[in-house]
């Protein structure tokens, strides 16, 4: 009785589903090389595993129980990330004059480098949002808004303006408490 390839397949595929490995034999690896031989056959090898200790612990979810606590048992610390913004504009950009390609890398390079030192400060159940903007100070005005849907109680964030002779650059650190 021959086999087809796709009969072949399908059986292999359900007997894994079910724990057990197919293999092609000698004879049917010899019968796709060499067409002209006629006999098939499939072999099966079933397996059960045990369960054991390392495989257990290896499965286990860990489960965290319920704090119920609804606001932070540490405030977000304005004044300390303002010195940071302050600190980190001023080391990166005091120098620096406007130039459209540079500010895109610096904006990027500057926002994660703002929220590597937040997240140092290890404010627990904070989410960050690190917002940086950089402009061309050019005896031009800008209005830059920003909303948000937030709990005023735990909730909270931080802005500071750097200027030098060429560019202006606003950097904005949202602390949104997770409950």
């Amino acid at each position: 009785v021959m086999m087809s390839d796709i009969t072949k397949d399908r059986a292999a595929h359900s007997l894994k589903k079910r724990g057990s490995m197919s293999s092609l034999s000698s004879h049917e690896f010899w019968q796709k090389e060499l067409p002209r031989r006629t006999k098939d056959s499939l072999s099966t090898v079933s397996y059960m595993d045990e369960p054991s200790q390392r495989d257990d612990a290896s499965h286990l979810t860990v489960q965290m129980e319920n704090t119920y606590q609804l606001g932070p048992t540490k405030h977000f610390p304005v004044v300390a990330v303002n010195h940071i913004l302050k600190d980190v504009l001023t080391n990166y950009l005091q120098e620096e004059e406007y130039e459209p390609e540079l500010c895109r890398q610096m904006t990027k390079t500057v926002s994660e480098v703002i929220k590597a030192r937040v997240k140092d400060l290890m404010i627990p159940r904070y989410k960050l949002i690190v917002l940086v903007h950089i402009g061309q100070l050019n005896s031009q005005s800008i209005h830059i808004g920003s909303r948000c849907l937030w709990d005023p109680k735990s909730d909270t964030f931080s802005s500071y303006i750097f200027r030098n002779s060429s560019l202006f650059a606003l950097a904005d650190v949202y602390a949104v408490y997770f409950e």
